[in-house]
This record gives structure tokens, sequence and C-alpha cells, in this order.
């Protein structure tokens, strides 16, 4: 294992990442928040059918 070798690559990958903009970290924001809420509803669904069915 080339432990100087990995630290450069690391190194530049680092310097080759930029911030990004706020249009972009919004975007990204709202997108994975829609798809947390939409796994939570679709979880909630599945508790919701899995208590009333075995009563019915």
């Amino acid at each position: 294992m080339d432990v100087k070798y990995d630290f450069s690559s690391y190194r530049r990958v680092l310097e080759l990442a930029s911030t990004p903009a706020w249009d972009e970290f919004s975007q990204v924001a709202l997108i994975a928040g829609a798809g947390i809420v939409l796994i939570g509803i679709l979880g909630f669904l599945i508790f919701t059918l899995m208590t009333v069915l075995p009563g019915a």
C-alpha cells in the first residue's frame, strides 16, 4: 500500500473539488428532502396497513 500516493491523490481530488453554488445546493437539498418525505410516507402507509389489515 503506497501511502504517499494515496495522500497525493486525495489532495488532488480536494484541490479539484469546489463548493456548490447556492442554487445547486438548494436543488439537491430539495430533491433529497422530497425523497426522505416520500420514504417516510411509504413507511407510514405500510405500518398502517399492517396494523389495520390483521384486525379486519
